[in-house]
């Protein structure tokens, strides 16, 4: 199990949106390479990378800056957001990115999805983003009307072997995660899952190290950014877990 604290682009700064709203924007910091920096400095491996501009527009639109974290840390990037055509994520494996996920696109175009896992395999991810049970699109301002344990079997068949699983209700919230929510994903999709939304504190990594064999790694944004969790402890803590 792995820490990879967040930063999510918006028009050039790293900010965070609670709930997933484009309205309740908090800037953290003006430059997100600066921040990727800090992150590397307190011992962070990886990195999740949301081009919310991307996410919104259905083109990726932070490549540059994706580029720059890359040029200037050692960093296992993991980038979400637009990424809805070959060409995407051929660039964005051309700029050295760990992994690239999928998310508005395996609903919307599956024979993309299925083409783009096909060529990249390992290098992509699918991302779930799920409110109430149902599968939530285009920055989550839509419902998919698919129930996200179904998408999970389905795109685990398609031959993905790597799913990040958004809470959205709880993410940017600190309100604290639900383990067996994770787990229940875990079991759909027959891998271990990357956890999202709502982690609040050490605990909250604590809890999900306890069902660690279901949990490939765990994205920390807003607890990260306020200070009620500290990324080197945090990154202890994972890296306890798979011991």
């Amino acid at each position: 199990m792995h820490l990879l604290p967040a930063i999510d682009i918006l028009d050039g700064k790293a900010v965070r949106l609670a709930k997933g709203d484009y309205a309740c924007v908090t800037v953290y910091n003006d430059d997100p390479v600066a921040q990727a920096q800090a992150f590397e400095d307190a011992g962070a491996e990886w990195l999740h990378v949301v081009d919310l501009d991307g996410a919104r527009s259905g083109r990726p639109e932070n490549v540059g800056v994706i580029e720059r974290i890359l040029a200037r840390t050692p960093l296992k990037v993991e980038v979400g957001g637009g990424v809805r055509s070959l060409a995407t994520v051929e660039r964005l494996a051309e700029a050295g990115v760990s992994r690239i996920v999928l998310g508005t696109a395996l609903v919307s175009d599956p024979a993309f999805a299925e083409a783009a896992i096909a060529r990249f395999g390992d290098l992509l991810a699918a991302g779930i983003d799920a409110r109430g049970g149902e599968v939530a699109v285009a920055g989550w301002r839509e419902g998919a009307g698919v129930a996200a344990d179904e998408l999970a079997r389905h795109v685990a068949e398609l031959g993905f072997r790597h799913l990040v699983y958004t809470d959205i209700a709880r993410d940017g919230m600190q309100v604290g995660i639900d383990p067996a929510a994770y787990v229940a994903m875990a079991q759909a999709f027959g891998h271990p899952v990357v956890a999202s939304g709502g982690v609040a504190g050490i605990a909250d990594i604590e809890r999900l190290a306890a069902v660690a064999k279901s949990i490939e790694g765990v994205i920390a944004g807003r607890a990260v950014y306020e200070g009620a969790l500290d990324v080197a402890e945090a990154v202890q803590a994972c890296r306890a877990s798979s011991v």
